[in-house]
């Protein structure tokens, strides 16, 4: 496992990240504590030290989770936890209010069982409280040792741009990192987050980098996906849904993406993966395995080196419709 800077911080992550969505979810779907548990231990073996949580993952029991799994490891880790959506029923359980903000990582460390969390993300967009309300709670949590550094997540181009903004006028603590969904089959954030990333020293980790499993290779042109799995039991219109990823050219990446798989002996999976890895501002690669076997072919994309020939060769199959005016923008400046 290779480690990489966040953003333009000293901090190392690993280039492969645990990501923890459905650790304890209910339903079937999720991945019970135990199991759970030996694959933080696999995945930390593996030489990972980055494992991603949010309080809302099934209701708080993610945090509980990988709290329990680390006790006596926690040294080894850089631990990532997010905040916004609603953890309980009233008014002010929910948003980005100093109030929600305050509470909210308070709650997280005592489930998490730490004394402070490596980083800690806007998880959203709160449109009723102001951003210099929210930037200056998590100053304060920086500098009373509860948080280290601080990210985004799921906010707009100029909402980000913002904050970093408002953060550099007023002296608060910088974002370092931003969490999007980033992958051959959602590339919209090229358009405007690449370069402010680059611009702004962020760091991209990338959620949902297999197309909610669209990448992984079990599907084929014509096939309608089995209940039970994350893209068929998505409605159609959200991010994830079927609807939106049995499309002619994402069909087309798929094809592309197998071909250079058996080239290298490898899953697509792991060459879905290891295309991110070769995007720019990428830092970390969010895994969102559920089970032991695929977090174990997930993590042979650790070992896969793309030629830039095959990395050319995805961008171009699958990359979306130029859009204005980022077809002016992004022409060469002379």
């Amino acid at each position: 496992m290779q480690y990489r800077r966040l953003g333009r911080t000293g901090l190392l992550v690993s280039e492969l990240a645990l990501g923890t969505m459905i650790f304890g979810e209910e339903g079937g779907r999720g991945t019970d504590a135990a199991t759970a548990g030996r694959m933080i231990d696999r995945y930390l073996d593996a030489g990972g030290n980055h494992v991603d949580i949010a309080n809302v993952y099934a209701g708080g029991r993610s945090e509980e989770i990988v709290g329990e799994a680390v006790r006596g490891r926690r040294e080894e880790l850089v631990l990532a936890t997010k905040l916004r959506w609603p953890m309980g029923q009233g008014p002010n359980e929910v948003g980005l209010s100093r109030h929600h903000v305050m509470n909210s990582v308070e709650a997280s460390l005592r489930r998490i069982g730490t004394d402070r969390i490596d980083l800690l993300y806007m998880h959203g967009f709160d449109p009723y409280t102001p951003l210099e309300e929210t930037l200056r709670a998590f100053d304060d949590l920086v500098s009373a040792g509860k948080v280290r550094y601080l990210g985004v997540s799921n906010f707009a181009a100029w909402q980000a741009m913002k904050a970093q903004g408002i953060a550099e006028r007023m002296g608060f603590t910088p974002l370092i990192a931003a969490q999007y969904q980033y992958s051959l089959v959602e590339r919209d954030i090229e358009d405007e987050f690449l370069g402010l990333f680059d611009s702004e020293g962020i760091g991209l980790v990338p959620w949902g980098p297999l197309g909610g499993g669209f990448l992984s290779g079990k599907y084929k042109a014509g096939d309608r996906p089995t209940e039970g799995g994350r893209i068929a039991d998505t409605p159609d219109g959200y991010e994830e849904s079927w609807h939106r990823r049995a499309t002619d050219r994402n069909w087309a990446t798929l094809a592309e993406l197998e071909t250079v798989a058996q080239a290298h002996g490898a899953t697509p999976s792991q060459v879905a993966l290891a295309w991110l890895l070769g995007r720019p501002t990428v830092a970390s690669v969010i895994l969102g395995a559920r089970t032991p076997e695929q977090l174990e072919d997930n993590l042979g994309a650790a070992e896969l080196q793309l030629s830039q020939a095959e990395m050319a060769r995805l961008e171009e199959v699958s990359r979306p419709a130029s859009r204005y005016p980022y077809r002016i923008v992004n022409q060469p400046a002379r």
